[in-house]
């Protein structure tokens, strides 16, 4: 009894030191074991160009029209990695979505880690064979930085003057933009380089790499509201009235053109820039409806 005991108190040890005893945690390991799991899959020469691709053992089975969900994390384009914001991605893997959780190159400025979204979704559909994974029915999607980079690619596909082409096969149907940029890049990169705070003062100067702030023709490629139309896929926007990070005023112009019917804005008058966990929980609910209205 000892040592049946004793190994018992060893697992619980082990449980203590993965998951800190955070239900939430415990729930995600169980899910994930209805995945097959490929972790830093590279799509790139770069080191940091490396995925994590979550493959459902039972597509479709909780209704979930086959949709593959790209997520790309935060961090100002500056810092942070995929394995820190899995809180965005484990609803879906609740749910029983392909999921797809993207790092990028950081510190190189917006265009590089733009362009990196279609370099891993034209990998994707270049090595398809061993994924299987439904490249027709891609929801983008991201928090702050990475959520400009998804609605940013999302929403230029059918524009000729976007830099960067996805090959064909490729359909993205949805976007989904928590506190992510969308327009008035040069009010964010003022308050960036201004800031009191070095590290983001770095940040700041790490978005457009070179001598002075970006010109506004180089702005305006990688501001969402540019290539924003009525032939776009259906977008959900959730930001905060209280975000320092992206001033509420930038989202005017984009709110203005959602599509009745179609985008979903879901506006928290005291939210800041990160989601508390009670309003991830909220958005989450009405992310899932809009979903299931594709």
């Amino acid at each position: 009894m000892e040592k049946s005991s004793d190994l018992l108190n060893r697992i619980l040890v082990i449980l203590i030191l993965l998951f800190n005893l955070n239900p939430g945690n415990l729930l995600f390991a169980q899910q994930i074991a209805g995945y097959e799991v490929f972790k830093d899959i590279p799509y790139g020469e770069d080191m940091e160009q490396k995925m994590d691709i979550y493959l459902a053992e039972k597509e479709k089975a909780n209704g979930n029209k086959g949709f593959t969900i790209v997520f790309l994390h935060g961090g100002a384009y500056y810092l942070s990695d995929k394995s820190q914001e899995e809180r965005y991605i484990e609803p879906y893997l609740k749910k029983g979505f392909h999921v797809v959780n993207l790092n990028y190159r950081l510190k190189r400025g917006i265009p590089l880690a733009t362009s990196d979204l279609t370099n891993a979704l034209n990998f994707l559909k270049s090595n398809n064979g061993e994924y299987n994974l439904n490249l027709s029915q891609i929801i983008v999607t991201g928090f702050s930085a990475g959520a400009q980079i998804a609605t940013n690619v999302g929403l230029a596909q059918n524009n000729p003057m976007f830099p960067d082409k996805l090959e064909d096969e490729i359909e993205i149907i949805g976007v989904i933009n928590v506190s992510g940029p969308v327009d008035d890049l040069d009010v964010i990169e003022k308050i960036f380089v201004d800031h009191e705070y070095e590290l983001f003062s770095k940040a700041g100067n790490a978005l457009f790499p070179s001598d002075g702030y970006a010109s506004r023709e180089v702005l305006s490629v990688y501001e969402p509201v540019t290539y924003f139309d009525d032939n776009d896929p259906p977008v959900f926007l959730w930001h905060g009235g209280l975000d320092d990070q992206i001033p509420p005023a930038t989202f005017e112009q984009f709110v203005s053109l959602m599509r009745k019917g179609k985008d979903t804005r879901m506006f928290i008058p005291n939210g800041k820039h990160s989601p508390t966990k009670e309003e991830l929980a909220n958005a989450y609910v009405e992310i899932f409806n809009f979903l299931e209205g594709l």
